[in-house]
């Protein structure tokens, strides 16, 4: 049985560095090449594959009501051309120098960060799904590394050769990566030591039925957020901050870290996610077309999660 796990660990791992190696070539094509793939395959995804059209479709249209059925089409395609650009600005950040790294992913209110750092402070960021969140690992290229540490948490992907390949990109600028059930011992040993750690929270994805503790209304939805982000930092004292993503052109984007503020413990429960969640709207009506709309948004009802949580029952194996 030993020997079974250790040749199939193996094969992982021949398989992982086959991969490197092909996307560590592709991504030395100019970003000009990778990103006309990436016209080419939207057109495919949308129209041939049809890949989650009717996802995508469904959710922006009870995202926006408002607007006429050709503004949606509008939405809907320019968000496969983004998804396929995403693919591929992942595969250049393989190998993208500094300099070009420094030009394409900006960040602004650095300065703010900075002080709550010299002030001996951690600081923890909500961002979302939207702009090219894969590229704000590149974050430790702007801020000084003797006075914080950039983190971000990750869940490890099940399939090991992706998973290998996402974090061997997320930490090539000097980002720590931390898994998610070890985050609060990660987080807690730094400070210890008197070294602040800037930590980054995406916390828009949607939780499992036993790990929905709070709802709100987001974009005509009653929607359930992942309340762990505002936990930690109420419970380690972090001052808060919110991650604003433009995508300012084709292969470029700004990012502006906006604090709410630096006495999370005042906050009552929730505040701070219900806070977030309008930042995050916010970014999203600004350019909708931006946002990670290929994923089923709002699969869980508030009246399933009541007759779960009153009703005794358990929804687990949904």
């Amino acid at each position: 049985m030993s020997y079974n796990k250790e040749r199939f660990h193996k094969l992982k791992q021949t398989a992982y560095y086959i991969l490197f190696g092909v996307w560590w070539l592709v991504s030395h094509l100019p970003l000009w090449f990778l990103h006309g793939v990436a016209s080419v395959a939207s057109v495919f995804l949308f129209h041939v594959i049809r890949y989650r059209r009717k996802v995508v479709h469904d959710n922006i249209k009870s995202a926006f009501p408002e607007l006429s059925s050709r503004e949606r089409l509008i939405i809907e395609r320019k968000f496969f051309t983004h998804f396929c650009d995403l693919m591929m600005e992942s595969v250049k950040f393989f190998s993208i120098s500094k300099s070009e790294m420094r030009r394409r992913m900006k960040f602004k209110g650095i300065e703010l960060l900075e002080e709550s750092c010299r002030n001996g402070r951690s600081c923890g960021v909500f961002l979302g799904h939207y702009g090219n969140w894969e590229w704000i690992s590149s974050m430790p290229l702007w801020i000084n590394s003797e006075l914080c540490t950039c983190t971000q948490l990750y869940h490890p992907l099940e399939n090991y050769v992706t998973d290998q390949l996402v974090l061997y990109t997320r930490k090539r600028f000097g980002g720590k990566n931390i898994t998610a059930d070890k985050s609060i011992k990660y987080m807690v040993n730094y400070m210890r030591q008197g070294k602040p750690i800037l930590v980054g929270f995406i916390a828009d994805q949607g939780p499992s039925w036993e790990s929905i503790y709070h709802w709100n209304d987001f974009l005509h939805h009653e929607t359930p957020w992942f309340t762990g982000a505002e936990r930690i930092m109420q419970k380690l004292d972090m001052d808060v901050y919110y991650l604003d993503v433009r995508r300012i052109k084709r292969g470029y984007y700004e990012a502006e870290y906006k604090r709410i503020t630096t006495e999370p413990k005042k906050f009552e429960q929730f505040k701070l996610t219900d806070i977030y969640s309008e930042m995050l709207e916010e970014t999203i009506k600004r350019d909708p077309a931006y946002w990670l709309w290929s994923h089923r948004r709002w699969k869980r009802s508030k009246e399933e999660w009541l007759k779960v949580t009153h009703g005794g029952l358990s929804l687990r194996h949904k």
